[in-house]
């Protein structure tokens, strides 16, 4: 089972989260713990984080993001876990989904933790945790025995020095801007269950048992499922493969029979592979022929417009030739009759001429 508690300052993840852990025996994860862990061991991202926090400033994604994914390498995580107050921003729960679906292993519910803000302000004020042991507890709620001093070890209690209202109102505000909308994420992919974190440890406790067990009962009903699927699949096989040995005997026989179809399938399998070459040769030379084919017509088409051009050009150059030898033979022939016509013209003046001259001789 993969869960991540959500909530804000001081509902109680924490202590819910041990007690999940130890019902169903799977590591609780708080990103604080780890990012304390590294720093002590002096890893690369522990000393990475260090430098951040020694500048007061907010440890970056990416190193939360790494000191998580070295976590989930781990063996302990393979069966589940329970991530403590995380992913705190949109950027991480994208980053958080991206790496479990890189390792195949989801998230399979997020649990929000509802509590009232005056709630919150007297768990956090009044909030002691051992140094040698870290068992917690609450001056307001479930206070030690012994003021001070760990029922369990006789360790130191400490208060945390974020446990201030200045500092918890800050938080508070960063939780409402940053991580509801987290919260909003895990509701709409249908993955979300909201519990009430006001009243006894046990009954906020039972509530959220109830919670996982129903997303237990839902997830368990799929795997049954695709397990009866498998043995289905699987007593198919077992079947079909009895039958094959009946059929051909027993020993030698019988691996032969069970060999046949595999050979046969092969043979088969070269014989399409054969006539699939076969047709793409075809295709080829087929392609071939209509390429040569396209090519030729190409090659007449070219030499029957050559040689209507020329026929064209020789038309051209005959008609030419004719109407020069037509205007020259005009040409010649206008001097001629030209002349013919001067001489038409005097032989009538001369003939006038004449007449003229016989009339006055009449008169006489």
């Amino acid at each position: 089972m993969r869960l991540v508690l959500l909530g804000a300052p001081g509902c109680g993840k924490g202590t819910q989260g041990q007690l999940l852990a130890e019902q169903y025996r799977i590591p609780e994860i708080s990103t604080g713990d780890l990012l304390r862990k590294a720093v002590a061991a002096g890893t690369p991202l522990g000393k990475a984080a260090k430098a951040v926090m020694d500048a007061g400033k907010l440890v970056s994604d990416e190193i939360v993001m790494g000191v998580i994914r070295e976590r989930m390498q781990q063996p302990d995580t393979r069966q589940g876990f329970i991530l403590d107050g995380f992913p705190r921003n949109l950027a991480q729960a994208e980053q958080l989904d991206e790496l479990f679906e890189e390792l195949g292993r989801p998230i399979d519910l997020a649990v929000l933790i509802e509590v009232e803000v005056d709630s919150i302000l007297q768990r956090l004020l009044g909030r002691r945790t051992c140094v040698s042991c870290g068992a917690s507890y609450n001056m307001f709620y479930a206070p030690p025995r012994m003021d001070d001093s760990c029922d369990e070890c006789g360790g130191r209690l400490k208060r945390r020095s974020d446990d201030n209202e200045e500092t918890i109102g800050n938080r508070l505000r960063i939780y409402e801007t940053q991580t509801l909308p987290v919260v909003e994420r895990y509701r709409e992919q249908g993955r979300l269950r909201v519990i009430q974190g006001s009243g006894e440890i046990q009954d906020v406790f039972r509530a959220l048992s109830k919670a996982v067990e129903e997303v237990r009962a839902t997830l368990g009903s799929r795997d049954r499922s695709a397990a009866i699927r498998r043995a289905v699949a699987r007593k198919q096989n077992t079947a079909r493969g009895g039958s094959a040995a009946k059929a051909g005997g027993s020993g030698k026989a019988a691996k032969k029979a069970a060999a046949a179809p595999a050979a046969g399938k092969k043979k088969a399998a070269k014989k399409k592979v054969q006539a699939k070459k076969k047709v793409q040769a075809k295709k080829k030379t087929a392609g071939k022929k209509a390429a040569v084919s396209r090519k030729k017509a190409v090659a007449g088409k070219k030499v029957a417009k050559k040689k209507i051009t020329k026929k064209k050009v020789s038309a051209k150059k005959v008609a030419k030739k004719k109407t020069v030898t037509k205007r020259k033979a005009t040409a010649r022939k206008a001097p001629v009759k030209k002349k013919a016509a001067s001489k038409k013209k005097a032989a009538k003046k001369a003939a006038r001429k004449k007449a003229a001259k016989k009339k006055p001789a009449r008169k006489r």
